[in-house]
């Protein structure tokens, strides 16, 4: 057996990042124990734990500057190179890649291939409720913590909108942004008419006692 910490460990993920996926399944966690139907909570917490472990990819690492301590900016381009030179440059495959490397069962890797702002109208179409949890749960975490699920995809498109040449046309993100959000709120809706907690309930303060526990999550 093998815990989160050591995988974390094992691929030299940067601690903001262990956060982030920390806290994402905390939430994913969160709702599968309040969830009123079926729910293989498993697969949801391992895939949760594991969705962005290839993100460094397509980092920038000149945002969020204190993510980059106390190693460094250099030591972190280092890494980043070293994941782009064994997987790519598409952080989707190489997440999906490791997801399979640490032997994920598939239905987690399923759910992992399932998140992500575009792949939103998918899930929300798709029968499991497993991917669903999953994607929301992403959507309902920032860099710094828990937020609303409309707070998200506004931060989300806000960092997009700043990586873009100043001159680029803004125009079909907004549009392409208010599309997810449309969608996420059907997403939301379809989640909470199952559960015995409501959006609101996600929070900060909620799932702190979970990322705790989530840290020595043992994985087969």
């Amino acid at each position: 057996m093998r815990t989160s910490r050591e995988i974390y460990e094992k691929y030299n993920i940067m601690l903001a990042l262990q956060l982030h996926q920390l806290r994402v399944a905390a939430v994913g966690k969160f709702i599968c124990e309040n969830f009123e139907q079926p729910i293989n909570k498993n697969d949801v917490i391992l895939a949760c734990l594991f969705h962005d472990m290839g993100n460094i990819i397509k980092f920038d690492l000149s945002v969020f500057p204190e993510f980059l301590e106390p190693e460094g900016r250099e030591y972190w381009q280092g890494v980043k190179d070293e994941y782009v030179k064994k997987y790519g440059t598409d952080h989707h495959v190489a997440n999906t890649a490791i997801a399979r490397e640490i032997g994920l069962p598939q239905a987690a890797v399923a759910c992992i291939e399932g998140i992500g702002f575009r792949k939103t109208v998918f899930v929300v179409e798709h029968p499991s409720f497993e991917r669903k949890i999953c994607q929301y749960a992403d959507l309902r975490v920032g860099p710094h913590g828990v937020l609303s699920m409309e707070e998200r995809i506004q931060e989300g498109r806000k960092r997009y909108i700043e990586r873009q040449d100043m001159a680029a046309d803004v125009a079909a993100p907004q549009q392409e942004f208010d599309a997810v959000l449309h969608t996420a709120r059907r997403l939301e809706k379809q989640i909470f008419t199952n559960a015995n907690i409501q959006p609101g309930d996600i929070t900060d303060k909620a799932i702190a006692s979970l990322i705790e526990e989530l840290q020595n999550y043992s994985v087969a």
